[in-house]
Formats: C-alpha cells, structure tokens, sequence
C-alpha cells in the first residue's frame, strides 16, 4: 500500500484564517497578504503587533480550535480506505500545540487511528511515496513525490506540484 504523509498546519487545519479572523476583529486592522511571503504568513499582521500574534500561536489552546480546510475530511476519509496515511506536524515547534493538535485530530479526523499521528520536531525523518505539505523546508528532504499544498505565504514558489484544494487531492489520489 502506498503511504502519503501529509501535514497538518495550512493543509486540514487552517490557523491562518482563524488568526486573521481572530486579529481582524480584536484590533480592527486589516492584514497585508502582500508581505506573507517566502514561508511566514506572520509577516502579514502589522509590526507592531507581530509579537501578539506569535503569543497566541504558542499559546495553550489555539491549536485545539481550529477551522478545519474545505472537504479535507471528506477527501481524506476515501484516501485512508485506499493509502497508509500518516498526519505529520512539526508540533514541536509549538509545544502548547502537542495536546492540542493531537486531540483536534482525533476529534475532526476520528477514521484516522492514534498510530497514524506523528507529532514531530523535524520531517527529514519521515519517509513514504508521496508528501502534502505547504513548507518546502519539509519537502526540499522528502525523497517521494511532492505536493506543496498553497497557501498564501508559499503562492510566489516555482518548481513544485501543487495542490490547491481537496477536492483537487482528490482528482489526484482517488481516480
């Protein structure tokens, strides 16, 4: 069976928008997609409030309610009936996230088994036929198939196939 590995961050789960939901209405500013570019989606919010918004991603619970991404769980309900699919984020990057992203998981993606999760620090560890993810720095080392899946800070980035949406995967995957 083939195995895909696919991220969790800007793929299934969408932090972005619900920070810029969060943000937008705390502060009544707008974000600039302009400056999300070249892997920091951070980059957007204005400076002066770049610190607030890096708090909250490290903070205890942000990632446990999460927006999930259109069609992800229908899509990824037929592929794990047809692939050895594993959910792979670097949670350690965030490690208030670890808790949260594993019970989000499990909550949103309850087909996917606690054995299909690997919440990790690094993703040149990881191996399979085929990689979703929005950060080349995880696919630059994957020696399978490649899938940068868009996002608006990965939308300038030439060389990859891409996955726009679900419903996209699913034209891929589930032919």
């Amino acid at each position: 069976m083939e195995r895909i590995i696919i991220d969790m961050d800007e793929v299934i789960a969408d932090p972005m928008g619900d920070m810029v939901a969060w943000y937008e209405e705390k502060h009544g500013l707008k974000v600039d997609y302009d400056q999300m570019k070249e892997g920091s989606w951070v980059r957007g919010f204005p400076e002066q409030h770049r610190q607030l918004v890096l708090e909250r991603l490290y903070s205890e619970g942000f990632f446990r309610n999460l927006s999930v991404m259109d069609d992800a769980q229908d899509v990824l309900k037929e592929m794990n009936k047809r692939y050895e699919i594993f959910i792979v984020s670097a949670a350690v990057e965030f490690p208030n996230s670890l808790k949260d992203k594993h019970d989000w998981l499990l909550e949103h993606f309850p087909f996917f088994t606690w054995r299909q999760l690997v919440l990790c620090g690094d993703k040149r560890m990881i191996h399979g036929d085929y990689m979703i993810d929005d950060h080349v720095r995880n696919l630059v080392h994957f020696p399978g198939k490649k899938y940068l899946y868009t996002a608006f800070h990965n939308r300038e980035i030439e060389g990859y196939d891409r996955i726009h949406h679900w419903r996209e995967a699913a034209s891929i995957f589930l032919k």
